[in-house]
C-alpha cells in the first residue's frame, strides 16, 4: 500500500510538470531518477539503519544543545519575567536563534561552510547532471537562508535565463534556514527535521526539471560565488547578533499577525458557517493528503495543518499541528511533519521576490511574474518529500 501511495504520488507530481512544461521533449528522466533513487537510499539508510539513527541523533543532541546553550543567555536577560512552569514561545523557541546564528557567521568567517556548501554542490552536479549554480543554490538555501543566498551569486543573477531563475528560486522556496532549525526541533520530531532538510533539496530540482526542463550548454555553467564584506571576527559577531534577532522579531511578528488572522477568519466562518475555516481547508486539502500516504481517517486534520502552512507560513502551522500530533497515527505525523519543514508559502513570494528585485530590478519583475508558479513548485516539493518518508514509516 505504501509503494502505491509514492507511485501515485509522482504521478500526480509528473502529471502537473507534463500539462506546466512547454517543452516536454527536454526534460531530463535521467536525472529525475537518479535523484529519486538517492532520495529513497538516503531516508532508508537515515531511518532505518544504525548509521543514519546515530546520524540523525547526534544532529538532534547538538541541536538541542545550542539551544539550551542559546537560552543560558536568555535566562539572564529576561529569566525575570517569564511564567514558571509555562512555555513562552518567544523566549524558549526564538531567542536562542540568535545564538545559532553567531555559530554559523563563525562557520562563514572561517570558510567551513562555503567550502562544504561549494563541494557537496558540485558532487550533487556530477550525480544529477544539473548546473553547477542549481545545485549550489539548492544546497545553500538550506544554510543560508532563502534570501542570503542569492548574495553569493549577485553578479550572476542579471545574466540568467528565466527558466534557471526559476529553478533556483523554487529551491530557495523549498528550503529552511539552519538558523532556525533548533526552533523547528522544539515543535517536531527532530528526526523529521534532518531528514526534510535532505530531501527538500533533491526534490526542489526533480519538480524543477519536471516543470521547468531546459538544456545548459558549458558556457552557461558557470558558478562565481560572491565573498561577503571583510570585516574582523568581533563585527562579524555582532553582525550576527543582529542578524539572529531580526530573524527572532519577524518571525514573532508574523507570527503575532497571522495568527490572530486565522483565528478571526476561524471566528467569522464558525459564526456565519458553523464551521471553522481551517475545517474547510482540511477537506480541500484531504485527497492530497490521503495520496501522500495519510491515512483516510486523518487526512482532513492534516490536510488542515497543510493547507495552513500554505497560506500563512510553517510555524503558525506546526504550532497548530503540535496541539493535534498526539491524536495522529506514526505515519500521518512523519508524512505532515515533513512537508511543513520548508518555506513553501504565501509569504515567501514577497521575500523571494524583495531578495532578487534588489540585486536585479529586471529579473525581481520576473519572480514575481512566476510567484503562483513557484509556489507551486516549492508545495509539490513538500509534497514529494512527505510521500518519500511515508514509504518507510
Amino acid at each position: 500500500m505504501n509503494i502505491l501511495f509514492y507511485l501515485t504520488g509522482l504521478l500526480l507530481v509528473f502529471t502537473i510538470g507534463f500539462l506546466s512544461s512547454n517543452n516536454r521533449k527536454n526534460i531530463r528522466y535521467k536525472a529525475i531518477g537518479i535523484m529519486l533513487v538517492t532520495q529513497l537510499i538516503l531516508t532508508f539508510v537515515l531511518l532505518n539503519t544504525k548509521i543514519g539513527i546515530v546520524a540523525i541523533g547526534f544532529v538532534s543532541a547538538l541541536f538541542a544543545k545550542l539551544v539550551d546553550l542559546g537560552i543560558t543567555g536568555v535566562d539572564f536577560v529576561f529569566g525575570g519575567i517569564e511564567n514558571e512552569g509555562q512555555f513562552t514561545f518567544f523566549l524558549n523557541v526564538l531567542l536562542p536563534i540568535i545564538f545559532i546564528s553567531v555559530l554559523i557567521g563563525i562557520l562563514n568567517h572561517f570558510k567551513i561552510l562555503p567550502f562544504i556548501i561549494k563541494y557537496v554542490g558540485f558532487v550533487l552536479s556530477k550525480l544529477n547532471g544539473m548546473g553547477r549554480m542549481e545545485n549550489y543554490i539548492a544546497v545553500s538555501s538550506a544554510i543560508l537562508g532563502q534570501s542570503e543566498v542569492f548574495l553569493t551569486v549577485k553578479d550572476q543573477i542579471d545574466h540568467i535565463s528565466k527558466r534557471r531563475l526559476y529553478t533556483l528560486c523554487t529551491s530557495a522556496m523549498s528550503a529552511v534556514t539552519v538558523a532556525i532549525v533548533g526552533a523547528y526541533m522544539e515543535l517536531i520530531e527532530p528526526r523529521f527535521v534532518v531528514v526534510a532538510i535532505v530531501l527538500n533539496i533533491l526534490s526542489a530540482l526533480i519538480v524543477a526539471n519536471i516543470i521547468n526542463p531546459y538544456e545548459l550548454s558549458e558556457e552557461e555553467d558557470t558558478l562565481a560565488i560572491e565573498s561577503h564584506k571583510k570585516m574582523s571576527f568581533f563585527q562579524m559577531i555582532s553582525e550576527s547578533i543582529m542578524d539572529g534577532f531580526k530573524v527572532a522579531v519577524i518571525v514573532a511578528a508574523m507570527l503575532i499577525g497571522f495568527i490572530a488572522l486565522m483565528n478571526g477568519v476561524d471566528y467569522i466562518f464558525t459564526l456565519a458557517f458553523n464551521v471553522s475555516f481551517q475545517t474547510i481547508l482540511g477537506f480541500v486539502f484531504a485527497p492530497i493528503a490521503f495520496i501522500m500516504g495519510v491515512p483516510w481517517a486523518e487526512s482532513v486534520s492534516a490536510g488542515g495543518i497543510m493547507a495552513t502552512k500554505l497560506v500563512t507560513n510553517e510555524f503558525v502551522a506546526m504550532l497548530s499541528f503540535k496541539e493535534i500530533a498526539a491524536g495522529l497515527s506514526p505515519k500521518a505525523v512523519g508524512i505532515v511533519s515533513v512537508f511543513l519543514v520548508s518555506f513553501a508559502n504565501f509569504s515567501s513570494i514577497g521575500i523571494i521576490t524583495g531578495a532578487v528585485k534588489a540585486l536585479s530590478p529586471k529579473q525581481g519583475d520576473e519572480v514575481a511574474k512566476n510567484g503562483l508558479k513557484l509556489l507551486l513548485g516549492s508545495t509539490i516539493a513538500s509534497v514529494l518529500s512527505a510521500t518519500v518518508i511515508g514509504l518507510f514509516l
